[in-house]
């Protein structure tokens, strides 16, 4: 699997949406300037949206995720395949960008992005394939099984 390209494209969502949260903070400041007391709480909003995303980024810059070894646990950038009875589904366990859709190499698929302190994540880290995994969707503890992990 392609790690490099699915940073890159969670990469291109992260600064995309620091340039919103950038032009967001220009002028919600630009409208603070009246004194007006809601638009001083929406310049800080977005200023802290604006430091949130710029942090994200950061961090994915920072993230080089490497193929699991054989038998190596569940960790940060793994791709992780699970089904139940209903479905199956594919992560990629990333520092930052919870519940972002990636478009596999060639367009071939779809994976949901998950962070280790996201439901999903916490449960899958640690584990390896052939583990099942309870997580809790809309209220029910649904089981899962880990089917694949790279």
């Amino acid at each position: 699997m392609d790690k490099p390209y699915l940073v890159s494209q969670l990469g291109e969502r992260l600064r995309s949406a620091l340039q919103t949260a950038h032009r967001a903070h220009s002028e919600a400041r630009a409208d603070a300037r009246s004194g007006a007391a809601r638009a001083v709480n929406l310049a800080r909003g977005t200023a802290q949206r604006d430091t949130q995303a710029r942090a994200a980024l950061d961090a994915l810059d920072a993230f080089h995720p490497r193929p699991l070894r054989k038998g190596e646990r569940i960790g940060l950038g793994a791709i992780v395949e699970v089904e139940n009875e209903e479905m199956g589904q594919t992560f990629f366990i990333a520092p930052v960008g919870a519940g972002e859709e990636l478009t596999l190499p060639g367009g071939d698929g779809h994976m949901r992005v998950v962070t280790p302190v996201s439901p999903f994540g916490r449960a899958l880290m640690g584990k390896r394939p052939g583990d099942v995994v309870e997580v809790v969707i809309q209220g029910e503890p649904v089981d899962w099984t880990i089917t694949f992990a790279a």
